[in-house]
């Protein structure tokens, strides 16, 4: 078990040495998205008073209206990750198609983020945060992002809420991270997070129940008969983050009106559905494990049902 108190640069550096044939790539890969998302993380404690808060008048590629700190939170993610030289080609949700960094020509990876997930929530103040999954460089073309969840080397999210947390996993487990604001350094404060197996609170936009399958609507309508409480922010961040201390169940399904659901399956999907299954839990897409999932478009979308292995069998066996 690794030490409590541990910081997040440190604590990368000793998992590299567990691998003598490790070239430290990854490593320092991972490094950038920390320094991007702690830059992040201090302008989201000062949107209101920086002129970053509210629309920038115009729509990214899935029609949604861009905020002005989501775009921030974009561009600090793609020139810091561009600038490390470790990527070779990057993906975001707000871009309509991927972006090949000039210093990442001899990149040995690539990676897909949602810079700011939730972001309609920025005006009101509620938890935000930032998603990312890395893949190893393979082809060097776009279908190196359709390689699917197995194939993951890393993925993570940041939560900026009362606290900002970086929880990530290399698939060795999953650790969380506490930001200390007084000195800017992320400190291990979740060691080898683990979901409970079952919990008692389900998150899912209700609003949506009546465009639900028959199926779906008697899976939650059990939970809610035995004693389940509803808990939805709009930030999936925040609502898995949840989940993963809490246990339960969180869903967004697919829906008359939606046929696919909603989220990107590679940049909220993929990567929260390793996250959540190094913790122990389980993500499916209603008839498959959702890590077997392989987009084959940059923004493809899908449904998802993750959380304690008891809610998600209970899903499956409806």
């Amino acid at each position: 078990m690794p030490n409590i108190g541990i910081d997040l640069n440190r604590f990368i550096l000793d998992e590299e040495r567990k691998y003598p044939s490790a070239t430290g790539s990854l490593s320092s890969a991972l490094t950038a998205i920390e320094t991007a998302t702690k830059i992040i993380a201090s302008h989201v404690r000062m949107a209101g008073l920086a002129e970053i808060f509210g629309k920038a008048g115009k729509t990214n590629i899935q029609g949604e209206e861009v905020q002005k700190l989501d775009e921030f939170a974009n561009n600090v993610l793609l020139r810091i990750l561009s600038d490390c030289g470790h990527f070779y080609a990057i993906a975001s949700e707000e871009l309509d198609d991927i972006a090949l960094p000039e210093l990442g020509s001899d990149g040995k990876y690539i990676v897909a983020f949602d810079p700011l997930d939730g972001s309609s929530n920025i005006e009101v103040n509620v938890t935000i945060g930032t998603i990312f999954s890395i893949y190893k460089r393979i082809t060097g073309t776009m279908h190196d992002f359709y390689q699917g969840g197995r194939k993951q080397v890393a993925a993570g999210y940041v939560v900026y809420g009362s606290s900002s947390m970086f929880v990530y996993t290399t698939g060795t487990g999953l650790n969380g991270f506490t930001l200390d604001p007084s000195c800017g350094i992320f400190f291990l404060s979740h060691p080898q997070m683990k979901i409970p197996e079952r919990g008692n609170i389900y998150s899912v936009n209700e609003s949506n129940s009546a465009d639900w399958d028959e199926a779906t609507m008697r899976y939650f309508q059990s939970l809610k008969e035995d004693g389940y409480t509803a808990r939805f922010s709009g930030t999936m961040v925040a609502d898995v983050h949840r989940t993963l201390l809490k246990g339960g169940v969180f869903a967004y399904p697919a829906n008359s009106k939606n046929k696919k659901g909603k989220l990107r399956a590679l940049y909220e999907v993929l990567p929260m559905s390793m996250i959540v299954e190094q913790a122990g839990g389980r993500a499916v897409d209603g008839t498959q494990d959702a890590m077997d999932i392989k987009p084959t478009e940059l923004h493809e979308r899908t449904p998802v049902f993750l959380g304690g292995k008891s809610e998600v069998q209970r899903l499956m066996a409806r």
